[in-house]
């Protein structure tokens, strides 16, 4: 399994340049998902080419239809043959955004059979958002041998589904299904994030009639469908841009992150001034760099526009080099901090009070180790502790970081980072 292998720079403020930023992995999946409803080709433009877009592919090509990804980040989707109503159950198991396809796949054969949906071990994330929300919407529901059948014998129903607590995949999840119920589909505390906004704009493109997006109701109307004319572009990756402005903030000279929306980012730059980090914000452009002294902070993850749970490892980092005490409070998952005891290893004087609470007490010097990335944000954090550390250290499971982040070593390398990717 390849592996990273980083100089630290000893906490040397000496990174600098450029770093473009990729479409948005939590954007992509969802309108990928969302292109199986309608028959024809899809096309979407500023695709990451990362593993979680090639997984989706094959999920999708094991319904019947057909994908391919381009240099240049251009994917072509071909759905009009897409009749299969099983979903591949170990790619799914692998990947969270899987269950995106359950509404996708119900919506245009009326059935669709998925194993508990997987991805990276963050803690309890309930099926019983999307279960209950479809049995609101008129399908009945069966699991045997660990596999759930939904299916809507006469389409799916018009009607209202509350979610108990404000969820991205499930928001994504009934947009999509609900163009093609057979009268409105009005869905309530739902997800505000900007990826959120960019699939209702999508299936806006397709034809579809839906409004609210952005907020905590958004309101679907049964719709017909068809492919953009033209490419869809995919909106830039909020969580990737956001990781190198801590890394900016960390070790940066100077460094300026291009094709990206600060106006997605608005807790984190926030956090960062308010540690006195210097920002300087363009129409889409952010410069970073790092200040003499880091002020402590409280971190408190929230869904959006709160400051995002994905930032949450890399941001941990930052706080190990603060002048004093700060706090991380977890709010969405309850699993989202364990990767703090391989930081403490590293030399950081972390304390975790609860499964959502810890104490970050700086600065502290890194020592370089070899870690295992146990899921995609905190093997991108380990990166960065790699990076500010003492000696070279060894961050394993880089295939986990790969699905998330797009040519990872050669964009560290570009700001002057010494990194490689070895076997």
């Amino acid at each position: 399994m390849d592996a990273f292998v980083v100089d630290g720079l000893a906490g040397e403020a000496v990174l600098s340049g450029t770093v473009v930023i990729e479409g948005a992995k939590n954007a992509v999946l969802p309108i990928m998902a969302a292109a199986l409803v309608m028959d024809g080709e899809t096309k979407l433009s500023n695709v990451p080419d990362i593993a979680d877009v090639h997984s989706m592919i094959s999920l999708l090509e094991g319904v019947g239809a057909y994908g391919t990804y381009a240099k240049g980040g251009t994917v072509s989707l071909r759905t009009q043959d897409a009749r299969g109503t099983i979903l591949d159950e170990a790619l799914a198991k692998r990947l969270r955004a899987s269950v995106l396809l359950t509404g996708a796949v119900l919506a245009k054969n009326g059935t669709v059979t998925f194993p508990h949906p997987g991805g990276c071990v963050l803690g309890s994330r309930p099926i019983d958002l999307f279960l209950d929300g479809f049995r609101k919407l008129g399908c009945s529901v069966s699991e045997r041998s660990e596999l759930y059948t939904v299916t809507a014998d006469n389409g799916l129903s018009g009607g209202s589904v509350f979610f108990r607590v404000p969820s991205v995949t499930a928001t994504e999840t009934f947009m999509i299904a609900a163009v093609k119920a057979n009268a409105p589909v009005t869905l309530e505390n739902c997800a505000m994030e900007p990826e959120v906004v960019a699939l209702a704009d999508f299936l806006a493109k397709s034809g579809a009639v839906i409004s609210g997006a952005g907020t905590p109701t958004i309101i679907i109307h049964p719709s017909h469908l068809e492919p953009p004319e033209e490419p869809f572009a995919i909106i830039p990756d909020r969580i990737e841009a956001g990781s190198f402005l801590i890394l900016g903030a960390l070790l940066g000279k100077s460094i300026t992150i291009e094709d990206i929306r600060p106006d997605h980012l608005k807790a984190l730059i926030e956090s960062l001034r308010a540690m006195e980090v210097p920002v300087d914000i363009g129409q889409r452009t952010v410069t970073v760099s790092r200040p003499p002294t880091l002020r402590p902070i409280e971190i408190r993850t929230h869904e959006y526009p709160g400051f995002p749970t994905d930032l949450q490892a890399p941001m941990m980092i930052l706080l190990t080099q603060v002048e004093g005490e700060s706090s991380v409070i977890e709010t969405i998952f309850d699993g989202r901090l364990n990767y703090v005891d391989d930081l403490v290893r590293m030399g950081a004087d972390v304390r975790v009070w609860n499964p959502h609470k810890a104490i970050v007490k700086g600065p502290t010097p890194l020592k370089a180790r070899d870690i295992d990335g146990p899921d995609i944000r905190a093997g991108l954090a380990f990166l960065l502790a790699a990076a500010v550390a003492v000696g070279q250290s060894r961050i394993g499971n880089a295939g986990l970081i790969d699905r998330g982040y797009a040519k990872i070593e050669e964009k560290l390398s570009g700001l002057g980072l010494n990194i490689k990717r070895v076997q």
